[in-house]
């Protein structure tokens, strides 16, 4: 059989690589594409004198038909440009395996050759020759976590894809080994973070059509009374805006363009808040599987970090708005006691930041984010956590909350038992 292929004469000694294959194919569509649009305009101009773009476009052409040629001199000529072994794509140049272990056996047939190659291939793949790793295990609830993030929550495979998470965790947390419970730590906590920066994406998203999100206007109202100024600066642009397109598209054409990006701003708009429901959702889950493997204090580190999402949580729509809260109280609830190890860095910023929220989020009966026991609970966490602070960090954090609660509306949290201690304490460092 061999000799007999050996007979039929290929056009190619040695194949061009797929690679130089491909490039010489797009070059030549790009070639071709260019050499239509210049006759084509040039047809359509009847210009006896050609302008600057003409010779631009004309220059363009030449040096992609002469790339055509380089490319095609390399295929004829020297066909094995370009080719790399599978071996050094998989392994690098770093690989110190031996010859013996990357060389695949010689085929005797075809189904052998074809199961043969397979294996081999699948080893390179692996971190190491001895079997299934902790590494690979890992990766896999990894992939599995990133995936919840791009399913419809409306989909029948993302319970199913919750689940395959869920018998992951639970299998690695009933063998108790250090190692898995380390797999399932680090992939909750990649989890937590990519979660977190898909949904204040989306929430910048909700509020990208304000201008005021602009770095001219932030540093407008970093100046004094900039704030004024930027407000009206806005409305004077919306003003101007308003006008010119007025003036281009005429009365009718503009109302009717108005009642296009309504309906438009409506639908995409209602879109965005599902998505970031669902992101909201699936954030509160990754917490609470964090609280059940004793992790939570890398979703702390992280959540006392995120000042941008709790800036906007102020004017979300209530029901994400509800799961934000949650996930607040939560980690703060989790302060109490000894459960967590954390730096007094994080307890003050996840004070500073979510305290306020607290005050003005919609705690309407429409969408109760909390029981009243949570609200206890979660005012005796923010108590403790405040009475370990030094006694700067208690004054500011205070302060802040002091004039929040008194201009919100809401009854919670009462820290006046946190601002009646800081009070007596001060007093005594003055005597």
């Amino acid at each position: 059989m061999a000799r007999n292929l050996a007979i039929i004469d290929y056009p190619y000694k040695s194949r061009p690589s797929t690679l130089l294959n491909s490039l010489f194919m797009s070059t030549m569509n790009v070639a071709a594409k260019t050499l239509v649009s210049v006759a084509s305009n040039l047809k359509l101009e009847h210009s006896e004198k050609w302008r600057l773009r003409d010779h631009m476009r004309f220059m363009v052409m030449l040096m992609t038909w002469v790339t055509v040629w380089v490319l095609r001199v390399l295929m004829d000529y020297f066909p094995s440009v370009m080719t790399f072994s599978p071996n050094y794509l998989l392994l690098g140049r770093n690989s110190t395996f031996g010859s013996s272990t990357l060389a695949l056996p010689a085929p005797s047939s075809s189904s052998t050759a074809l199961s043969t190659s397979a294996s081999s291939l699948d080893l390179l793949l692996q971190d190491d020759f001895d079997g299934p790793s902790v590494q690979a295990l890992g990766r896999a609830l990894t992939h599995i976590l990133a995936l919840l993030n791009d399913i419809p929550a409306t989909s029948r495979k993302y319970q199913f894809a919750m689940a395959m998470a869920d018998n992951i965790m639970d299998g690695n947390f009933r063998d108790g080994h250090h190692e898995l419970m380390q797999v399932n730590r680090t992939a909750l906590s990649s989890a937590f973070e990519r979660t977190l920066s898909l949904l204040l994406r989306s929430m910048q998203q909700l509020h990208g059509s304000d201008d005021s999100s602009s770095w001219t206007f932030r540093l407008l109202r970093a100046l004094p009374m900039g704030s004024y100024i930027s407000s009206y600066v806005k409305g004077l642009n919306s003003c101007l805006r308003t006008v010119i397109q007025t003036v281009r598209r005429g009365t009718l054409a503009l109302q009717l363009d108005k009642r296009r990006q309504l309906n438009s701003s409506c639908v995409n708009e209602g879109a965005d808040d599902v998505v970031a429901e669902k992101l909201a959702q699936e954030l509160l889950w990754i917490t609470n599987k964090l609280r059940a493997y004793d992790a939570v204090d890398e979703a702390m580190v992280q959540w006392s970090f995120a000042s941008s999402l709790a800036s906007f949580a102020f004017s979300a729509n209530p029901r994400i708005q509800g799961y934000i809260v949650k996930i607040s109280a939560l980690l703060i609830g989790d302060l109490a006691g000894s459960k967590v190890e954390v730096s007094t860095q994080v307890k003050f910023r996840l004070l500073v930041l979510w305290i306020p929220l607290f005050c003005f989020a919609n705690n309407g009966l429409s969408y109760p984010f909390l029981t009243s026991f949570d609200k206890i609970e979660v005012e005796r966490a923010i108590d403790e956590a405040i009475s370990t602070l030094p006694a700067m960090d208690q004054e500011v954090i205070l302060i802040n909350w002091l004039q929040d609660f008194t201009l919100c509306a809401s009854d919670w949290p009462n820290l006046k038992v946190s601002y009646d201690r800081w009070c007596r304490c001060t007093r005594q460092l003055a005597q």
